[in-house]
């Protein structure tokens, strides 16, 4: 089988002023969809948005939780001085509409379309940055599903013990928190809640062993 779109390693090393990005959308991923985005795209770059830090504030009640034992997953939070490092991936108008579908899906859970500004990453210390209008999903504060900030504790304990259809709330973090650091992605939030929720692991192991 024969597909015109390139595959994923080779769109990665692809120049983004090659691409014409007048017939293609870039899509911002913060949360799983840096470690896991399945879906078609002609390339991808690190990106940068700039007013917003990414928090582990929304509820999971259809992946990484239930109903009645909801996880925590990341969103998008309004903070005007300082910013959010992710990954841009370029989508042809080709795959589109089948893949605002997928991912109208994927994000039922509270999360709607937000159009903003990418500064893309240049891949060289010398480059400028390129900064083109891209798409993203948030959840914000009025969603049903909104759990809101709480001690990093209490957010490490919601995740430690969630489970959902798509598998452990604890799998979700642990991803997304060595999917950035191997982006050499510096983000204090997820890391302090990486930290707790291995202690916690750690604990429950040696608890199970006693």
């Amino acid at each position: 089988m024969t597909t015109d779109t390139p595959s994923n390693q080779e769109a990665q090393t692809q120049d983004p002023d090659l691409a014409d990005t007048e017939s293609s959308i870039w899509l911002f991923g913060y949360g799983s969809l840096i470690w896991r985005p399945e879906l078609p795209f002609i390339q991808t770059k690190p990106a940068r948005v700039d007013g917003y830090v990414r928090r582990f504030w929304q509820g999971s009640e259809d992946h990484r939780g239930t109903p009645e034992v909801p996880g925590r997953v990341v969103t998008l939070v309004p903070e005007p001085k300082d910013h959010c490092y992710g990954v841009a991936y370029l989508v042809s108008n080709l795959d589109i509409e089948q893949t605002f579908a997928q991912l109208d899906h994927r994000e039922k859970n509270g999360y709607t379309r937000l159009s903003l500004s990418l500064k893309l990453e240049s891949e060289t210390a010398s480059a400028s940055q390129k900064t083109v209008a891209g798409t993203t999903y948030i959840a914000d504060e009025n969603n049903e599903a909104y759990r809101g900030p709480a001690p990093i504790k209490q957010i490490a304990k919601e995740i430690f013990q969630s489970i959902g259809p798509s598998g452990t709330n604890i799998e979700y973090l642990l991803e997304l928190a060595e999917a950035l650091r191997v982006r050499a992605i510096d983000d204090p939030h997820i890391f302090a809640l990486e930290t707790e929720v291995l202690a916690l692991l750690k604990q429950s192991t040696l608890q199970a062993s006693s």
